[in-house]
């Protein structure tokens, strides 16, 4: 595949995103198609990375939310940047799949001020949840759809989600994309991040069953 981005005819979709541009992108996880998409309806910039050949049934997908501080910079508060790079290793061992990556869900959804501004009120005793509602913030701002309408573009028609987080499966199945599989996405936990994944499993009810037996 050559480097530069390659010619592709501009395509719009009912829900609201563009297709602008792919272009071959080599990864230390593999080899990706990085495909972006422009969401008309704020203007915010998307993109999704495609590896092998996705279309039709099953693809091995993660709809991963836009984490500055774990992705980047790799803050132990989370474990989103672990399994952003746990995701792309698990695509690419695959040898199909395909991650969309969500921006505009930073802290959950309600932005990196925000987020950054709960750290500190969990850094004073609160929990992740306790500290968005503290903020006079929704526990989880999230909305799915741009996530489902770059799946239908791809052709995706179903999906195995790699994902801890009931929710998502809900919400992508919402948006007519068909969940025939939830895989863990289970990374190893540390003493920086388990109170937040504790709080994860308890209040929003991720699957997180390599926390049982770790001492409080």
């Amino acid at each position: 595949m050559a480097e530069e981005e390659n010619a592709l005819s501009v395509t719009s979709q009912p829900s609201g995103i563009e297709r602008v541009v792919d272009v071959r992108l080599p990864t230390v996880h593999g080899e990706f198609l990085a495909v972006g998409y422009l969401d008309r309806s704020c203007m915010r910039e998307q993109v999704a990375l495609v590896h092998g050949d996705v279309l039709g049934r099953d693809a091995l997908t993660r709809v991963h939310s836009e984490c500055l501080t774990g992705d980047a910079f790799g803050s132990m508060h989370c474990e989103c940047g672990d399994q952003l790079a746990a995701a792309l290793e698990v695509i690419a061992a695959e040898g199909a799949g395909v991650l969309v990556y969500v921006q505009g869900h930073e802290g959950r959804g309600i932005g990196l001020l925000a987020k950054l501004k709960a750290m500190r009120l969990q850094s004073q005793g609160l929990d992740t949840v306790e500290a968005n509602l503290a903020l006079g913030l929704p526990v989880d701002a999230r909305d799915y759809r741009v996530a489902a309408g770059i799946l239908h573009d791809l052709g995706v028609r179903s999906v195995r989600l790699l994902s801890n987080n009931p929710v998502k499966r809900e919400a992508l199945q919402h948006y007519g994309v068909e969940v025939s599989e939830q895989i863990p996405l289970l990374t190893p936990p540390h003493e920086e991040n388990l109170r937040y994944l504790r709080t994860k499993r308890e209040r929003l009810h991720h699957y997180l069953p390599h926390l049982d037996g770790l001492a409080r």
